[in-house]
């Protein structure tokens, strides 16, 4: 499917270097935030106590919030959930107290604050367990980081393989660098998010692939620059259509998906706009800034043999 179609091919491959620049820097910067400052765990992996509070009213955080600080139980969070009445109060682990004294605790002094204060739910994440879940988590990540290079280096050739999980890390890396930079909590949801951003930025790779493996067969004078510039040219509405689509359904999730899939939305967010830059921008230079040529993606034609003859 088209919308519209460019009349002629937009010489991406001119300034390859220039992009790629700007990505190295891009990628440098959130190595650096990394290393420097870190991400910010949720209770999911280093554990801590997560309380679903309900009001009779929409609830006041300042209120909240002060109602904890007396108590002394660390760096927590206190956010909105699901609706204005609700809020969901985060707590880290507190050397000397378990983790349903300290949320009894802390029900104890908001229902002081407000008597309409109710418990809805409450959960404890041991660190045994948020240390499993951490490992499980850097295991599936490489485990699929693995099945991309094995899928593309067998469909298509090892230069694509190499180049297309170069730019599909670097939008995970990116990404992992915004939230390291803002603070914003890792959680569960967030990983989930990564793995489906290596996904969706693979399926962008396989399509321009595809397409310069088919230029190559259709623009036999062409030069590898100009079959490059002609398949990210050709591939442009249906990027816009696909990924348009796409964010209108994470932009709905991230303005009305409260603050359960607030960050989920947010890192997928980041990924689809880093995934058409790195799809496009990064590993198609890649490609052909490892010398990728037209014998590499088409077999030549075989001709019939008859004894030492060649026929035509």
């Amino acid at each position: 499917m088209e919308f519209f179609r460019f009349k002629r091919d937009i010489p991406f491959m001119r300034h390859a270097l220039v992009f790629n620049v700007i990505s190295l820097v891009t990628f440098l910067a959130a190595v650096f935030f990394l290393a420097t400052r870190g991400l910010n765990f949720g209770v999911d992996f280093v554990g801590g106590t997560v309380i679903e509070v309900k009001y009779a009213h929409a609830v006041d955080f300042n209120r909240v919030r002060a109602a904890i600080d007396k108590l002394e139980v660390g760096e927590y969070s206190a956010q909105a959930f699901g609706s204005a009445n609700t809020a969901l109060v985060r707590l880290p682990l507190k050397p000397g107290v378990s983790s349903a004294q300290l949320s009894e605790r802390v029900m104890n002094a908001l229902r002081a604050d407000d008597p309409t204060a109710t418990q809805v739910r409450v959960e404890f994440v041991g660190p045994q367990v948020g240390k499993e879940l951490y490992e499980n988590g850097a295991l599936a990540l490489l485990l699929v980081v693995v099945g991309i290079v094995a899928y593309l280096a067998m469909r298509f050739e090892w230069r694509f393989a190499v180049a297309s999980i170069i730019a599909n890390l670097h939008d995970v890396i990116i990404i992992m660098g915004f939230f390291a930079f803002f603070q914003w909590e890792f959680s569960l949801p967030v990983l989930a998010a990564l793995l489906a951003v290596l996904g969706y930025s693979v399926n962008e790779s396989v399509v321009v692939a595809d397409r310069i493996r088919e230029n190559f067969r259709k623009m036999r004078k062409a030069s590898v620059p100009e079959v490059i510039d002609s398949a990210i040219t050709s591939t442009m509405s249906r990027t816009i259509i696909t990924h348009g689509s796409t964010q209108v359904m994470v932009t709905s999730m991230l303005i009305f998906g409260g603050e359960t899939l607030h960050h989920f939305a947010l890192a997928l967010t980041i990924g689809i706009l880093f995934g058409i830059y790195s799809s496009v921008l990064v590993m198609a230079p890649l490609v052909m800034w490892m010398g990728v040529s037209r014998e590499d993606l088409v077999k030549p034609e075989k001709r019939g043999t008859l004894g030492d003859k060649i026929l035509p």
